[in-house]
């Protein structure tokens, strides 16, 4: 199978490791991987902030970065969520109609591709560590993601999972919500690390970088005993 690999913007500028770690494990499972060096953003969080005009403009060139009818999968339940859901409010009925249904038909956040696509729930993975698993607002709510992320985690050799008290609680990041509303963003934050921390896990797990992002500011500001780690990069372990 040929696979497109679709990075977003916190992937590609703050944790690229993780965008080659997901390419680790498809050509690990024996499959071809496409990358499309003149994909950019999806256009999220201009359209979250308002600005359709713009995320429509961002929207369709990245319709047109991906026109082969194939898999397109990203480490991201944010971007891919956005796509699937709201690209309808964008192109419904315009020149790009069927390019953006077939897109939405194809795109994939990288667990849910991995457990009801391809059927794969152990890929040799060794991770020797206690972990805690965040489910981000845009995996449950958005993709509806639940079992998969956890079906991946449990066939990790080593790998201890303890659920956190508040789950599906959000961690506060919310985009430019962490912007405009800092003080309440931080003491979401707190919430969700003193959730974590309860568990005696060494590491949260998320589908997100951007959530990761968020709550590994906190703890690294508060020098909090505890680290965050994207589920892709738990996969690519051990190898």
């Amino acid at each position: 199978m040929t696979i497109d690999i679709f990075i977003p913007c916190f992937i590609d500028q703050f944790y690229p490791e993780t965008g080659f770690n997901m390419i680790r494990i498809f050509e690990k499972l024996g499959h071809k991987v496409h990358y499309n060096p003149k994909q950019t953003c999806c256009g999220q969080m201009a359209f979250n902030s308002g600005f359709w005009e713009e995320a429509k403009a961002i929207g369709e060139k990245f319709v047109k970065d991906f026109p082969d009818n194939r898999p397109v999968v990203g480490p991201t339940a944010s971007c891919t969520g956005y796509v699937k859901n709201y690209f309808n409010e964008l192109f419904h009925n315009t020149s790009l109609h069927n390019e953006y249904k077939q897109l939405q038909k194809n795109i994939y956040e990288f667990t849910d591709f991995m457990v009801n696509v391809l059927k794969v729930t152990d890929v040799g993975a060794t991770f020797n560590h206690k972990v805690t698993y965040h489910d981000s607002c845009a995996a449950i709510r958005e993709y509806g993601l639940d079992e998969e992320p956890r079906k991946l985690l449990a066939q990790v050799k080593g790998l201890e999972l303890i659920e956190m008290a508040e789950r599906d609680v959000c961690c506060g990041f919310g985009g430019t919500f962490s912007v405009k509303h800092e003080p309440i963003s931080t003491a979401m934050a707190q919430q969700k690390v003193d959730n974590a921390l309860n568990t005696g896990a060494e590491y949260i797990v998320s589908t997100d970088s951007s959530c990761l992002m968020h709550q590994q500011g906190y703890i690294s500001k508060h020098n909090i005993p505890l680290k965050t780690i994207h589920i892709v990069d738990v996969m690519a372990s051990g190898w």
